[in-house]
């Protein structure tokens, strides 16, 4: 594997240069950066003296930095220094503080969950738990910051919590010693039958790869023989961990065809780079299906694409994103950042899958990602990828035909790729499933549902009265939950009659049409409030359609990855 080049580049020194204030002239010559540096100097000064009300000239600086990023590329931004803080713990996969995640609700911090093995929840702090007063002082009315700004705090330190808890009189005190909380990149790790293994991952970032480890040794001591990777949803990450998580999967090759996983090219060979795979890893025969969606992006794309041109695995679901650029981060001078664009990125057969993004504005390029029309159905040769006429072979040279259906419109300007196996695979616009399998759509009843939360204030309510033993019976006995708890026609009348005292308009074709789906959603989100998020997403899976569908495909996936 290839090791990532030093930050300390010409590149580098000249993008700090320019916020950092350092003699820019001395570092480089022959161009006229330095004019250019002058030039803003004396508009931003001119505005400083002159203007007709005060400048706040810290923000003017900060609007020229996003104007000049937005000229490159929608992928090229600016952080601020509060949003870079969190960014920063989001992809180091850890922060310290008491460990729950909340909601204010009706002017109450409410606990949602407490971080599995955090400090909150070695207390014995449960969801729905209010908190009204921290350190003594009343809690009623604060804002989100507040509450993580006192809530979070160097590692050993203390915080008192008073609690109201639903069925209990009295107040409850903790005190709390702060700890280093994980943000987990593996939202859950399964069993969905007694032989298929379920993962999902949120997003890639330092601590991904042993997660992952952990994940799968566990699975395989459960009795996994097969495994569905669950990448939708997943927007990327560091592009080390993707490469670690598709090695876990890939063996090394030959000493004349090895198994390169993903490469980089750019306009400065110091950002160009090279990852391979290398034989030893356990799980290189156990048979894939890797789930991808519309927000399937960058890092995610990395996997998938590698997996899919060595044909190592089934690609199930919708076209991921597609974002082939690579950026590389430089903090500044005042706690913010830049990220920039060094390079793009292409998969073993050499696809570059960045959508074009030329006269589009960002929202524009964002939303188009989610209005593909697809067709659904078997596409491991990929006639359902756009339909195009052949353009190029992964080597440069001209291809073969490629079947199409008599109304198919040809568009020359899509390359044409070949996976290890000889199998056609698309290239621009994203990875394409080889099953398409489009999510189920719900009505516009759960829609309106969802979208204002009521399930979890139904559940939440439920929970605090005649669902709070639920609590006690079940514990931590998640299978028998699963197993035998169900939604009774009682308590969907009661949640019937909930949605419509929030005008929520009850249309009953929908109703019906949905009712499956409503119950699973209701014992989910119980399920969540006992177990935590793994206890959501595996009642989930029951009605999940592409899970549902992927379940079904191992055996084209062994053959796909000749492992029978």
């Amino acid at each position: 594997m290839k090791k990532r080049f030093s930050l300390i580049t010409v590149a580098a020194l000249v993008v700090v240069s320019i916020f950092a204030g350092m003699e820019i002239n001395k570092l480089i010559s022959a161009d006229n950066i330095y004019e250019q540096i002058k030039k803003f100097g004396d508009v931003l000064s001119a505005a400083d003296k002159s203007y007709v009300d005060d400048v706040d000239t810290g923000k003017l600086t900060d609007a020229a930095i996003v104007g000049m990023l937005n000229t490159l590329d929608p992928h090229s931004v600016y952080i601020p220094p509060k949003q870079f803080e969190r960014v920063m713990e989001e992809f180091k996969g850890k922060f310290e503080g008491v460990g729950i995640s909340f909601r204010v609700l009706n002017d109450t911090i409410t606990v949602v969950e407490p971080v599995a093995g955090g400090p909150s929840a070695r207390m014995g702090v449960l969801s729905n738990d209010r908190i009204v007063k921290i350190n003594d002082t009343s809690s009623i009315k604060w804002t989100d910051q507040q509450v993580m700004h006192t809530l979070r705090g160097p590692k050993g330190t203390r915080v008192k919590i008073s609690i109201v808890r639903p069925s209990v009189k009295e107040i409850l005190e903790f005190v709390i010693i702060r700890d280093e909380i994980a943000l987990t990149s593996v939202d859950a790790a399964l069993m969905i039958t007694k032989d298929i293994g379920y993962i999902r991952v949120n997003q890639f970032k330092e601590t991904t790869h042993t997660e992952m480890e952990k994940a799968l040794q566990t699975l395989k001591t459960e009795g996994m023989s097969k495994l569905i990777l669950d990448l939708r949803d997943n927007g990327g990450g560091y592009l080390e961990e993707a490469v670690r998580m598709a090695d876990q999967f890939l063996d090394g090759g030959s000493v004349d065809k090895p198994h390169r996983i993903v490469y980089t090219k750019s306009r400065k060979p110091e950002f160009e780079e090279s990852y391979s795979a290398k034989t030893g890893d356990a799980y290189e025969k156990l048979p894939l299906i890797v789930l991808i969606n519309n927000a399937s992006a960058s890092a995610s794309e990395i996997v998938a694409g590698a997996l899919q041109d060595w044909d190592r695995g089934l690609i199930v679901g919708e076209t991921s994103f597609g974002k082939g650029l690579v950026q590389r981060q430089w903090p500044l001078r005042d706690g913010s950042a830049i990220r920039l664009t060094v390079a793009r990125y292409y998969t073993p057969s050499g696809r570059l899958i960045q959508r074009s993004y030329q006269g589009k504005d960002k929202d524009e390029y964002q939303l188009e990602a989610f209005q593909r029309d697809e067709q659904e159905g078997d596409n491991l040769e990929h006639t359902l990828d756009v339909k195009v006429k052949p353009h190029f072979q992964h080597d440069g040279q001209q291809g073969d035909s490629l079947e199409q259906k008599q109304d198919a419109k040809p568009d020359t300007t899509i390359p044409i790729f070949k996976t290890g196996d000889g199998r056609k695979v698309l290239g621009g616009g994203g990875i394409t499933p080889d099953y398409v399998v489009k999510s189920e759509k719900v009505t516009g009843l759960v829609q309106t549902v969802w979208r204002r939360n009521l399930f979890y204030d139904f559940c939440k309510n439920y929970m605090e009265g005649p669902g709070f033993a639920l609590r006690a019976r079940y514990d931590k006995n998640y299978e028998e939950y699963k197993l035998k708890y169900t939604i009774s026609n009682e308590l969907m009348a009661d949640f019937r009659k909930f949605i419509e005292t929030k005008e929520v308009k009850v249309d009953e074709k929908e109703y019906s049409k949905d009712l499956d789906f409503l119950k699973a959603r209701l014992k989910a989100q119980i399920a969540q409030m006992i177990f935590g998020l793994e206890g959501y997403i595996g009642v989930m899976v029951s009605v999940d359609n592409q899970i549902q569908k992927a379940m079904t495909l191992f055996p084209e996936a062994e053959k796909v990855a000749k492992l029978k």
